[in-house]
């Protein structure tokens, strides 16, 4: 079952915390999340799962910044969310969406027991000027049921930025 904003704002500070939180940016039922004013870009053309890769971090200027198709941007919400004994989504916004802009290729799904900023995965198939502070996606709310182990990642909980794959430590623990 997914919760309605009424019930989403009256779980505030129990089950859902969001930081900073604004009732301006409540919906129906999903809670609009901001875009930081800094991306981060891979800097080699070929990716590695075993490895590190290598990132720069660009800043989006207040007059915008110009995303260029068949680039995979990782941006990340202005919010800080924890999220207890719920599962949270995250959702492109339909206007977002309707501009050719994704917001998160792969990863909308989130943990119970998740805490920390959303890194989004953004990709555009034609140029689009971004701009900080823009509501750019969605956050919801499911239920669960049965019992669970809340999420407590080593890689992404409690994050303080945009986090690039941390895939390759799988590999490192696997060894």
């Amino acid at each position: 079952m997914i919760l309605s904003g009424k019930e989403i704002e009256k779980r505030l500070g129990k089950d859902i915390f969001i930081e900073p939180f604004s009732k301006r940016q409540l919906n129906p039922n999903s809670y609009n999340l901001r875009l930081h004013n800094e991306l981060l870009v891979y800097t080699t053309p070929l990716l590695d799962m075993r490895r590190p890769n290598p990132t720069e971090r660009l800043v989006i200027p207040q007059e915008g910044l110009l995303l260029e198709p068949g680039r995979l941007y990782l941006g990340r919400t202005v919010e800080y969310t924890r999220t207890y004994n719920l599962v949270p989504m995250l959702e492109g916004r339909s206007s977002v969406g309707r501009l050719g802009l994704f917001i998160h290729v792969t990863a909308g799904f989130g943990d119970v027991g998740f805490e920390g900023y959303w890194t989004l995965e953004m990709f555009c198939i034609q140029p689009i000027k971004i701009y900080p502070g823009v509501e750019i996606c969605q956050i919801y709310y499911h239920t669960i049921e049965g019992d669970y182990e809340p999420y407590r990642s080593r890689k992404y909980q409690k994050n303080a930025g945009i986090q690039p794959s941390l895939l390759y430590t799988e590999f490192e623990e696997m060894r």
